[in-house]
């Protein structure tokens, strides 16, 4: 497949520039000096999760700690975080098992000056405070130990956003929901949700303690979001916070069949990543180029500015590790599409036929379908 019938020159550049920054490392010191004398992009657009402002984008940290490869310094994934910040960025999403730990303690660290600015998200539900991260944990004394940790970690003392990471079938929601009550009466947290939940696990909990958010994963090739919890959600007046808006980059142009995956990559784990399946699933790689070249946007602004499309309660979360990446997708707010426009899109989307599913199996194992 050619460069040329795939990508926009726009797109094409911005690849070129970031691949240049791979020569010394992503967001290495040499990288971060040259962009950071360009001029910053600059996010107004803002969002209500609930009753909860935050920037129409956020910033996912889970890639800073190696989640898709890759080993990343301290002191470039805190500039990275600031320059989400000075772009515009007030949402930042973490979580205690993301390292474990380390990209809380980033984030706390890097965040630390302006923390009276931000939405700092993070998640408790894995066994981290026992030696046990993958597996779930929700019973209320380790709701409290994780929290504390949390608060130390990121240098404060209250939570703007605390979600549980997955539902623990072993710990009814009531009472998850009503611990994290108490938390919120003493100002620990602020605000609480879910992420992967349910829409019979939501109502539950909502009725304890009302929910602002909830995060799941949702982008063009994966909506059941839109069947499974879309109409509880704007029923209660809950917000939405997508992960992997931007479909793990399948779609932005760089990922081709012969792509081989490091083994710590999160993806070379994953159905929709296989050789076969990626190979079968081109054809949306190839319409989303098209659309880019169309709308004079690139394949990152055009996935992503897709989902900020879906309504006001909405507020992504895409993750990078790269200076560049970070100030192409925030280009995301500025894409105004008409609704007959998007429908069009989807109309053509829907006549692909993807393959793969969007986790492994013992993922899925963990995600709530109560």
């Amino acid at each position: 497949m050619q460069t040329s019938a795939v990508f926009s020159r726009r797109a094409f550049l911005w690849m070129a520039a970031a691949a240049g920054m791979l020569v010394t490392g992503v967001g290495g010191a040499a990288a971060t000096s040259a962009v950071a004398q360009g001029s910053l992009r600059h996010l107004t657009e803002r969002r209500m999760l609930g009753d909860l402002e935050v920037s129409a984008i956020g910033l996912g940290c889970l890639p800073m700690v190696g989640y898709y490869g890759g080993k990343f310094e301290k002191k470039d994934m805190i500039a990275l975080i600031r320059r989400a910040y000075d772009s515009g960025v007030t949402f930042f999403d973490t979580a205690e098992v993301y390292g474990p730990h380390t990209s809380e303690t980033w984030v706390g660290e890097a965040l630390e000056p302006v923390r009276d600015k931000v939405v700092i998200a993070t998640k408790f539900g894995f066994g981290v405070e026992e030696g046990k991260p993958q597996t779930l944990n929700s019973r209320p004394e380790h709701i409290r130990r994780a929290v504390e940790g949390s608060l130390k970690r990121l240098r404060t003392d209250h939570i703007d956003l605390l979600y549980q990471h997955r539902v623990d079938p072993q710990v009814p929601v009531e009472d998850v929901a009503g611990v994290v009550g108490e938390l919120m009466r003493e100002g620990k947290v602020l605000h609480w949700g879910m992420s992967e939940a349910s829409s019979r696990s939501i109502r539950r909990a909502h009725a304890v303690t009302p929910l602002t958010a909830l995060q799941s994963e949702y982008g063009i090739w994966w909506r059941e979001p839109e069947t499974k919890t879309f109409s509880v959600l704007k029923e209660l007046g809950i917000g939405f916070v997508p992960y992997c808006p931007l479909c793990r980059a399948f779609p932005l142009g760089n990922i081709t069949p012969e792509t081989k995956f490091e083994k710590k990559d999160r993806r070379a784990t994953l159905p929709q990543f296989t050789e076969q399946a990626m190979r079968h699933n081109m054809p949306f790689v190839e319409l989303v180029a098209k659309w880019a070249r169309q709308t004079s946007s690139t394949p990152a602004q055009f996935v992503l500015g897709w989902v900020l499309a879906r309504g006001e309660h909405v507020a992504p979360i895409p993750g990078t590790t790269n200076p560049l990446h970070l100030d192409d997708f925030l280009g995301a707010a500025e894409l105004k599409l008409s609704g007959d426009e998007w429908k069009a899109f989807d109309d053509e989307f829907a006549q692909i036929d993807l393959m793969g599913h969007r986790a492994d199996p013992f993922t899925e194992s963990q995600i709530d379908h109560s």
